[in-house]
């Protein structure tokens, strides 16, 4: 009997210690769970840009509201004859030299936008390490690059035929207007309506007249400089040249677990280079953040002197409808993110 109640003492005891042992990983591992859950709701959604970017991303429209509300403000642009299908003052009576078409900054930088925009990306790439580090990076910047290059080619060249932006232009409404002079009879110059793009307009003497006109200034510059900001500021940020940021970057994984964006940096060889080459922007960096420079000081001369607030507007919005697919899609979608990666990645 003795034998049977301390056979019985020693199981209850033993089920509490097991109880006990069972019960502590579980609050462990829901504490752990908890500050899982928390950091996840700290970190930036993958869906939309991080608050830095999003700082940057207010520059536009602030600059295009500025410049709207100065030139309407300003009685000296008021005064200012403005040719509305021209786009541009009477230059005789321009209220300022960068509300002439002429003048160098549009003639030599914006009408050779993208040329400029290419040229500075080509700097930084093929000089800064955190690019140039790897292969696999050196690739998916160009594809980047070719991305966002492809969508400036059908907004503003061709897309199948004319260009978006005058297709848009002949949907809203607009025509080329061709003086009787210049009409050819029987020629491809027989119609106003003959003529499908700007161009073809212009070589023939005519004018676009009559449709909303997309600002192509506004969506280059915004689309160029944004281009260079992410390729060249986040290897800013990553490498420490950017002092006081951190990349708060997040990707959906494979599993559908939400991280900061570095766990995808790649582990190859010369990854982490600690070289003071490494950890500044260096010429390239330098030339890209100038061209930046001219971009947002031209677009803020194309708000004040040129083009409608909503033609300026529509610019804006091209411009974006090409900077999430690029920058923020990969982030949330793991098969396009092992495509095109992430900039400084």
């Amino acid at each position: 009997m003795a034998d049977t109640n301390t056979s019985s003492l020693r199981s209850r005891s033993d089920n509490k210690m097991a109880a006990t042992s069972t019960n502590v990983p579980e609050s462990s591992s829901s504490a752990s769970s908890t500050q899982s859950t928390a950091a996840n709701k700290r970190r930036n959604p993958p869906h939309f840009p991080t608050a830095l970017e999003t700082l940057a991303l207010v520059i536009y429209p602030t600059v295009l509201a500025f410049g709207t509300l100065f030139s309407a403000l300003s009685p000296q642009t008021r005064a200012s004859p403005y040719d509305s299908t021209g786009q541009s003052h009477v230059q005789a009576l321009a209220p300022s030299y960068f509300a002439r078409k002429d003048n160098l900054f549009n003639v030599l930088f914006v009408k050779r936008g993208w040329a400029w925009i290419t040229a500075a990306f080509v700097a930084f790439a093929v000089t800064h390490p955190a690019v140039t580090s790897t292969p696999s990076r050196a690739a998916r910047a160009g594809l980047r690059w070719a991305a966002v290059t492809g969508w400036w080619f059908l907004v503003t060249q061709w897309c199948f035929g004319p260009a978006l932006i005058d297709r848009g232009f002949r949907l809203t409404g607009g025509q080329c207007a061709v003086a009787e002079s210049n009409v050819v009879q029987g020629d491809k110059h027989a119609g106003a309506r003959d003529f499908a793009t700007a161009v073809a307009c212009k070589a023939a003497g005519g004018r676009w007249s009559g449709g909303h006109d997309i600002s192509g200034h506004v969506f280059l510059l915004v689309l160029g400089s944004w281009f260079l900001l992410q390729e060249v500021g986040w290897v800013a940020v990553r490498v420490g040249a950017l002092t006081g940021r951190r990349d708060e970057r997040t990707v959906v994984m494979g599993d559908g677990a939400v991280k900061g964006a570095g766990v995808v940096a790649e582990k190859s060889e010369g990854q982490e280079d600690t070289t003071d080459a490494h950890r500044t922007l260096g010429l390239g960096g330098r030339f890209a953040l100038v061209v930046v420079g001219l971009c947002l000081w031209m677009l803020l001369m194309t708000a004040i002197y040129f083009h409608t607030w909503f033609e300026k507007f529509t610019g804006l919005m091209t411009a974006f409808v090409g900077i999430y697919p690029v920058y923020i899609l990969p982030r949330w979608i793991p098969a396009l993110r092992d495509i095109v990666g992430l900039p400084g990645i």
